[in-house]
Protein backbone atom coordinates (compact mmCIF):
# COMPACT_ATOMS: atom_id res chain seq x y z
CA UNK A 1 0.00 0.00 0.00
CA UNK A 2 1.05 3.32 -0.82
CA UNK A 3 2.13 5.50 2.12
CA UNK A 4 2.52 9.71 2.50
CA UNK A 5 5.68 9.03 3.88
CA UNK A 6 6.64 7.73 0.44
CA UNK A 7 4.61 10.12 -1.02
CA UNK A 8 6.87 12.94 1.05
CA UNK A 9 10.16 10.98 -0.31
CA UNK A 10 8.99 11.31 -4.10
CA UNK A 11 7.77 15.01 -3.31
CA UNK A 12 11.34 16.03 -1.64
CA UNK A 13 13.28 14.21 -4.43
CA UNK A 14 11.42 16.45 -7.05
CA UNK A 15 12.33 19.78 -5.41
CA UNK A 16 15.81 19.34 -4.99
CA UNK A 17 16.32 16.94 -7.88
CA UNK A 18 18.94 15.04 -5.30
CA UNK A 19 18.25 12.28 -3.40
CA UNK A 20 21.08 13.38 -0.67
CA UNK A 21 19.53 16.82 -0.29
CA UNK A 22 15.47 15.53 -0.17
CA UNK A 23 17.39 12.48 2.34
CA UNK A 24 18.34 15.28 4.66
CA UNK A 25 15.22 17.75 4.53
CA UNK A 26 13.04 14.61 5.14
CA UNK A 27 15.49 13.63 8.20
CA UNK A 28 16.55 10.82 7.21
CA UNK A 29 19.41 8.35 5.71
CA UNK A 30 19.65 8.53 2.19
CA UNK A 31 19.50 5.04 1.69
CA UNK A 32 15.74 4.77 3.71
CA UNK A 33 14.48 7.26 1.25
CA UNK A 34 16.05 5.34 -1.78
CA UNK A 35 14.46 2.20 -0.54
CA UNK A 36 10.89 4.35 0.20
CA UNK A 37 11.21 5.72 -3.68
CA UNK A 38 11.93 2.16 -4.82
CA UNK A 39 8.97 0.65 -2.87
CA UNK A 40 6.64 3.60 -4.01
CA UNK A 41 7.59 2.84 -7.73
CA UNK A 42 7.34 -0.62 -7.04
CA UNK A 43 3.40 -0.41 -5.68
CA UNK A 44 3.06 1.76 -8.95
CA UNK A 45 4.77 -0.31 -11.20
CA UNK A 46 5.99 2.95 -12.84
CA UNK A 47 8.87 4.72 -13.18
CA UNK A 48 9.00 7.92 -11.13
CA UNK A 49 12.49 9.25 -11.55
CA UNK A 50 15.33 8.70 -14.28
CA UNK A 51 18.87 8.61 -11.93
CA UNK A 52 22.65 8.61 -12.61
CA UNK A 53 25.38 9.18 -11.05
CA UNK A 54 25.13 13.17 -11.82
CA UNK A 55 21.10 13.87 -11.94
CA UNK A 56 17.78 12.70 -11.17
CA UNK A 57 15.28 13.75 -13.84
CA UNK A 58 11.54 13.26 -13.28
CA UNK A 59 9.55 10.89 -15.81
CA UNK A 60 6.60 12.32 -17.77
CA UNK A 61 3.87 10.06 -15.56
CA UNK A 62 6.08 11.02 -12.68
CA UNK A 63 5.28 14.41 -13.39
CA UNK A 64 1.65 13.82 -13.72
CA UNK A 65 1.69 11.53 -10.14
CA UNK A 66 3.80 14.22 -8.08
CA UNK A 67 1.20 16.64 -9.15
CA UNK A 68 -1.11 14.92 -7.51
CA UNK A 69 0.64 13.86 -4.69
CA UNK A 70 1.31 17.03 -3.96
CA UNK A 71 -2.66 18.08 -4.11
CA UNK A 72 -3.32 15.01 -1.50
CA UNK A 73 -1.17 16.11 0.97
CA UNK A 74 -2.55 19.83 0.64
CA UNK A 75 -6.20 18.00 1.33
CA UNK A 76 -4.68 15.65 4.09
CA UNK A 77 -3.38 18.98 5.92
CA UNK A 78 -6.50 20.34 5.54
CA UNK A 79 -8.71 17.70 6.54
CA UNK A 80 -7.26 17.73 9.74
CA UNK A 81 -7.27 21.22 10.00
CA UNK A 82 -11.55 21.38 9.44
CA UNK A 83 -12.18 18.64 11.33
CA UNK A 84 -10.62 20.72 14.30
CA UNK A 85 -12.07 23.94 13.18
CA UNK A 86 -15.25 23.77 15.06
CA UNK A 87 -13.13 24.21 18.44
CA UNK A 88 -12.56 26.86 20.93
CA UNK A 89 -10.04 29.65 19.28
CA UNK A 90 -6.61 28.44 18.76
CA UNK A 91 -7.14 25.13 20.44
CA UNK A 92 -5.30 23.40 17.78
CA UNK A 93 -1.34 22.99 17.35
CA UNK A 94 -0.44 25.59 14.37
CA UNK A 95 3.03 25.54 12.68
CA UNK A 96 4.31 29.36 11.64
CA UNK A 97 6.64 30.12 9.50
CA UNK A 98 8.32 33.31 9.99
CA UNK A 99 11.78 35.19 7.89
CA UNK A 100 14.08 35.97 9.35
CA UNK A 101 14.15 39.57 9.40
CA UNK A 102 11.10 39.43 11.39
CA UNK A 103 11.27 36.49 13.60
CA UNK A 104 13.86 37.76 15.90
CA UNK A 105 12.76 41.21 16.49
CA UNK A 106 8.21 40.17 16.23
CA UNK A 107 8.30 37.26 18.63
CA UNK A 108 10.00 38.89 21.85
CA UNK A 109 7.09 41.19 21.75
CA UNK A 110 4.14 38.72 20.85
CA UNK A 111 4.84 35.52 22.22
CA UNK A 112 4.42 36.77 25.41
CA UNK A 113 0.75 37.94 25.51
CA UNK A 114 0.60 34.92 22.76
CA UNK A 115 1.49 32.86 26.14
CA UNK A 116 -0.90 35.07 28.39
CA UNK A 117 -4.24 34.76 26.70
CA UNK A 118 -3.88 31.30 24.80
CA UNK A 119 -1.77 28.94 27.56
CA UNK A 120 -2.33 25.74 25.99
CA UNK A 121 -1.68 27.30 22.40
CA UNK A 122 0.86 24.94 21.02
CA UNK A 123 2.95 26.50 18.23
CA UNK A 124 5.64 25.22 16.38
CA UNK A 125 7.81 27.62 14.41
CA UNK A 126 9.50 27.50 11.05
CA UNK A 127 12.21 30.29 9.86
CA UNK A 128 13.26 30.28 6.55
CA UNK A 129 13.26 32.58 3.28
CA UNK A 130 9.79 33.53 2.23
CA UNK A 131 9.96 31.85 -1.30
CA UNK A 132 10.44 28.58 0.83
CA UNK A 133 7.69 29.61 2.77
CA UNK A 134 5.30 30.02 0.64
CA UNK A 135 6.26 27.02 -0.81
CA UNK A 136 5.31 25.35 2.50
CA UNK A 137 2.12 26.84 2.83
CA UNK A 138 1.19 25.97 -0.79
CA UNK A 139 1.86 21.93 -0.30
CA UNK A 140 0.06 22.17 3.24
CA UNK A 141 3.84 21.47 5.21
CA UNK A 142 3.18 24.42 7.80
CA UNK A 143 -0.47 25.97 8.25
CA UNK A 144 0.27 29.43 7.77
CA UNK A 145 3.54 31.95 7.02
CA UNK A 146 4.67 35.42 8.09
CA UNK A 147 6.05 37.40 5.50
CA UNK A 148 7.08 41.16 4.27
CA UNK A 149 4.98 42.34 1.74
CA UNK A 150 5.00 43.93 -1.15
CA UNK A 151 5.63 40.36 -2.33
CA UNK A 152 4.29 38.00 -5.27
CA UNK A 153 1.76 35.91 -3.32
CA UNK A 154 -0.79 34.55 -5.98
CA UNK A 155 -2.97 32.08 -5.08
CA UNK A 156 -2.46 32.63 -1.07
CA UNK A 157 -5.05 34.86 1.40
CA UNK A 158 -2.87 37.63 3.18
CA UNK A 159 -4.07 38.92 6.12
CA UNK A 160 -2.12 42.19 6.95
CA UNK A 161 -1.39 43.52 10.87
CA UNK A 162 1.16 45.72 10.74
CA UNK A 163 3.78 48.18 8.64
CA UNK A 164 6.68 49.96 9.41
CA UNK A 165 9.54 51.64 7.52
CA UNK A 166 13.41 51.33 7.74
CA UNK A 167 15.96 52.72 9.55
CA UNK A 168 19.83 53.52 8.93
CA UNK A 169 22.42 52.72 11.58
CA UNK A 170 25.47 53.83 12.57
CA UNK A 171 27.97 54.02 15.32
CA UNK A 172 27.31 57.68 17.54
CA UNK A 173 30.44 59.04 16.41
CA UNK A 174 29.79 58.40 12.46
CA UNK A 175 29.29 61.83 10.55
CA UNK A 176 26.36 60.76 9.69
CA UNK A 177 24.86 60.30 12.80
CA UNK A 178 23.59 63.75 13.43
CA UNK A 179 20.98 63.35 10.69
CA UNK A 180 17.55 63.41 11.70
CA UNK A 181 16.65 61.16 8.40
CA UNK A 182 18.62 60.14 5.84
CA UNK A 183 18.07 60.40 1.67
CA UNK A 184 18.83 57.13 -0.36
CA UNK A 185 21.86 59.40 -2.10
CA UNK A 186 22.78 59.89 1.59
CA UNK A 187 23.00 56.38 2.21
CA UNK A 188 24.91 55.28 -1.71
CA UNK A 189 27.38 57.21 0.29
CA UNK A 190 27.70 55.85 3.35
CA UNK A 191 28.60 52.31 1.73
CA UNK A 192 24.91 50.65 2.10
CA UNK A 193 25.53 46.56 3.27
CA UNK A 194 22.73 44.39 2.52
CA UNK A 195 21.86 41.04 2.91
CA UNK A 196 22.27 38.14 0.16
CA UNK A 197 19.87 37.21 -2.54
CA UNK A 198 16.42 35.74 -1.14
CA UNK A 199 15.84 38.19 1.42
CA UNK A 200 12.68 39.87 0.95
CA UNK A 201 14.09 42.75 2.93
CA UNK A 202 17.28 43.98 0.63
CA UNK A 203 14.94 43.82 -2.34
CA UNK A 204 12.13 46.32 -0.75
CA UNK A 205 15.07 48.48 0.50
CA UNK A 206 16.35 48.56 -3.19
CA UNK A 207 12.54 49.49 -4.62
CA UNK A 208 12.47 51.94 -1.71
CA UNK A 209 15.61 53.61 -2.53
CA UNK A 210 15.40 53.54 -6.35
CA UNK A 211 18.52 51.51 -6.68
CA UNK A 212 19.25 49.37 -9.55
CA UNK A 213 19.40 46.00 -7.96
CA UNK A 214 22.81 44.76 -10.16
CA UNK A 215 24.60 47.91 -9.49
CA UNK A 216 24.16 47.11 -5.77
CA UNK A 217 24.69 43.53 -5.64
CA UNK A 218 25.09 42.22 -1.92
CA UNK A 219 28.42 40.71 -1.25
CA UNK A 220 27.22 39.38 2.02
CA UNK A 221 25.13 36.69 0.70
CA UNK A 222 25.16 34.51 3.78
CA UNK A 223 25.53 36.49 6.16
CA UNK A 224 22.66 37.83 9.06
CA UNK A 225 21.49 40.91 9.51
CA UNK A 226 22.76 41.40 13.05
CA UNK A 227 26.44 40.85 11.31
CA UNK A 228 25.53 43.59 8.95
CA UNK A 229 24.45 45.67 12.52
CA UNK A 230 27.94 44.79 13.71
CA UNK A 231 29.91 45.39 10.82
CA UNK A 232 28.02 48.89 10.67
CA UNK A 233 28.82 49.51 14.64
CA UNK A 234 32.51 48.73 13.67
CA UNK A 235 32.15 51.76 11.19
CA UNK A 236 32.47 49.53 7.59
CA UNK A 237 28.97 50.98 6.39
CA UNK A 238 25.84 50.73 7.14
CA UNK A 239 22.45 48.50 6.75
CA UNK A 240 18.69 48.95 6.99
CA UNK A 241 16.79 47.58 9.73
CA UNK A 242 13.15 47.49 10.00
CA UNK A 243 11.17 49.58 12.56
CA UNK A 244 10.10 47.22 14.81
CA UNK A 245 14.27 45.95 15.38
CA UNK A 246 15.27 49.73 16.33
CA UNK A 247 14.40 49.45 20.62
CA UNK A 248 15.94 45.79 20.69
CA UNK A 249 19.18 47.13 18.72
CA UNK A 250 19.67 50.17 20.82
CA UNK A 251 19.16 48.31 24.44
CA UNK A 252 21.90 45.74 22.62
CA UNK A 253 24.18 48.33 21.28
CA UNK A 254 23.92 52.04 23.42
CA UNK A 255 26.41 53.45 20.59
CA UNK A 256 24.37 52.76 18.27
CA UNK A 257 22.24 55.49 16.28
CA UNK A 258 19.11 54.82 14.68
CA UNK A 259 18.12 57.01 11.45
CA UNK A 260 14.87 56.91 9.26
CA UNK A 261 14.94 56.67 5.89
CA UNK A 262 13.19 59.75 3.99
CA UNK A 263 11.73 58.20 1.44
CA UNK A 264 7.90 57.75 1.63
CA UNK A 265 6.27 54.93 3.45
CA UNK A 266 5.49 52.74 4.99
CA UNK A 267 8.95 50.32 3.15
CA UNK A 268 7.02 47.34 3.97
CA UNK A 269 4.08 45.59 5.27
CA UNK A 270 3.67 42.52 7.89
CA UNK A 271 1.22 40.26 6.55
CA UNK A 272 -0.14 36.20 7.39
CA UNK A 273 -0.62 34.11 4.41
CA UNK A 274 -1.82 31.04 4.16
CA UNK A 275 -4.21 28.53 1.40
CA UNK A 276 -7.01 30.04 0.03
CA UNK A 277 -9.22 26.70 1.43
CA UNK A 278 -7.62 26.36 4.97
CA UNK A 279 -10.42 25.66 7.24
CA UNK A 280 -8.51 27.73 10.28
CA UNK A 281 -8.63 30.98 8.68
CA UNK A 282 -10.46 32.56 11.64
CA UNK A 283 -7.43 31.53 13.85
CA UNK A 284 -5.11 33.24 11.55
CA UNK A 285 -7.14 36.36 11.20
CA UNK A 286 -7.16 36.44 15.31
CA UNK A 287 -3.23 35.86 15.63
CA UNK A 288 -3.10 38.98 13.38
CA UNK A 289 -4.97 40.94 15.75
CA UNK A 290 -3.32 39.80 18.67
CA UNK A 291 0.06 40.40 17.19
CA UNK A 292 -1.08 44.07 16.19
CA UNK A 293 -2.27 45.16 19.68
CA UNK A 294 0.70 43.94 21.27
CA UNK A 295 3.24 45.80 18.58
CA UNK A 296 0.57 48.56 19.46
CA UNK A 297 1.64 48.77 23.16
CA UNK A 298 5.66 48.30 22.06
CA UNK A 299 5.40 50.87 19.80
CA UNK A 300 3.44 53.09 22.64
CA UNK A 301 5.62 52.15 25.22
CA UNK A 302 9.13 53.14 22.96
CA UNK A 303 7.64 56.81 22.26
CA UNK A 304 6.95 57.17 26.04
CA UNK A 305 10.82 56.29 27.15
CA UNK A 306 12.52 58.43 24.04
Amino acid sequence: MITLRQLEFALAVAKHRHFKRAAEDCNISQSALSLGIAELEKQLDTQIFERNNKQVLITPIGEDLLLRARRIFSEINDLTARAHSHQTPLAYPMTIGIIPTIAPYLLPKVLPDLKQQYPDFQITLVEKQTERLLEKVRYGHIDTAIIALPYQVDGLHTFEFWSEDFFAVFPSEDPHAHLSVISSAELSDANLMLLGEGHCLTDQALSVCHFDHDAMKSSFADASLNTLIQMSLAGMGTTLIPEMAVNQVQEQSPDITTIPLSEPGPHRRIAFVTRLNYARVDDVKLLGDLFRQSLLTHHSKHKQNQ
